[in-house]
């Protein structure tokens, strides 16, 4: 009970204490203390009426008395400690509708490089773990330690300030939250978490109302929505089950209709990034008869735009349904990715569909060393036994 409360309300407690104290570091510590009190006191007097706003004030509390330890914030905390009316901190107005979403909007600041406004919200604001963040990038957990490292490090020696940008300043902004939006759907459709995959898909709508004028969120929302569409049938007996095996029946219809016509929409609005090409992919892979020439065709617009060895990988599975495994794994083995799970699995694949019994044995062996999921293990584990002489 307790771990599940402090999941779903990390990101409003942190969201609210960045807003409350302009300080990432300071906001972090703060909410952390805030939740280890409530773990002891909760199960000791139960929950209190209202348990996000417990921790908020809780948390608030903690980062004054770290601000009064700490004289280089003596400016910051007599601006905290004046007197506000009624019980909470007044907070200025803004257009952003929602207080997550506006966190990733401050932590993308345009002075910070681009994969480390991305690594450093998913960090606070996402709900994921260094090492969940690692892999999405495809580092070390020490890399992305280090990176993490440096990017706050560079905030506090330029003096950058967590505040909501101005409406006209949210664009500059929008490809680096539509990332951490991208990567936070991701871990949660990879790793079968669907408190992520929602949560990214609500944060994605209000993206989508607050700046209806950009194309390219709505192709954003279309690509979960069609991916997410496939989540009842992505998992069978607790294994993992290939697209081309799932059962169409248990797909959301609702959601790939909706998210075709939020691919039409961004289309019609002269979209064209990396996320409309991958919805205009999903939408194609949603059809009763997949065209695997038109999905080639457009992985290779996608690698145009990434540069991404991952996108590269996923363009050889269409290669290997239009020219066969040969082809697509000699691209395959191109490619500098040991690290990643599903370079593994996909090469297995395609060694398995050219009979190198051996060959594919040691490749699933090595994706199933890297599994995250039991979902994945038990498909890489029944692939190994199917290969049993």
């Amino acid at each position: 009970m307790l771990e599940e409360i402090f999941r779903d309300q990390w990101a409003r407690v942190f969201a609210a204490l960045v807003s409350y104290t302009g300080d990432i570091d300071v906001a972090e510590e703060a909410a952390q203390e805030a939740f280890v009190i409530a773990a002891e006191r909760w199960s000791r007097d139960g929950l209190p009426a209202n348990p996000g706003a417990w921790l908020v004030v809780t948390g608030r509390n903690r980062a004054i008395d770290r601000l009064r330890r700490d004289r280089t914030h003596a400016d910051k905390l007599r601006r905290l400690e004046r007197p506000e009316p009624g019980e909470e901190a007044a907070m200025d107005e803004t257009s952003i509708p929602d207080e997550r979403l506006e966190l990733f909007f401050m932590c993308c600041h345009p002075a910070l490089a681009a994969e480390a406004q991305v690594a450093l919200t998913l960090r606070a604001l996402g709900g994921l773990s260094t090492p969940e963040i690692a892999r999405a990038f495809l580092v070390s957990e020490e890399a992305m330690k280090r990176r993490l490292s440096r990017a706050r490090t560079k905030i506090r020696a330029a003096g950058i300030p967590f505040a909501i940008p101005r409406e006209d300043r949210l664009p500059a902004r929008l490809g680096a939250v539509l990332a951490v939006l991208y990567l936070i759907f991701n871990q949660g459709y990879g790793d079968g978490r669907a408190d992520l995959t929602a949560e990214a898909i609500r944060l994605a709508r209000t993206l989508l109302d607050l700046m209806p004028g950009e194309p390219e969120p709505a192709g954003l929302l279309a690509l979960m929505l069609l991916h997410d569409s496939r989540r009842a049938a992505r998992v069978r007996d607790g294994e993992i089950v290939l697209l081309h095996e799932q059962d169409r029946g248990l797909w959301d219809t609702a959601q790939i209709g909706e998210g075709q016509a939020l691919l039409d929409r961004a289309l019609a609005r002269g979209a064209r990034g990396a996320y409309t090409v991958q919805a205009a992919i999903a939408a194609l892979q949603a059809e009763e008869r997949v065209d695997w020439p038109a999905v080639a065709a457009l992985y290779d617009r996608l690698r145009e735009l990434t540069g991404s060895a991952v996108v590269e990988l996923n363009r050889a599975v269409a290669i290997a349904e239009v020219e066969g495994p040969r082809a697509a794994l000699a691209i395959v083995d191109a490619l500098p990715l040991d690290g990643y799970r599903y370079f593994h699995s996909t090469r297995a694949e395609l060694l398995r569909r050219l009979d190198d019994i051996e060959g594919a044995r040691a490749a699933y062996e090595r994706a199933l060393a890297l599994a995250t999921t039991e979902a994945e293990r038990r498909f890489l584990k029944r692939r190994l036994d199917q290969l049993l002489p």
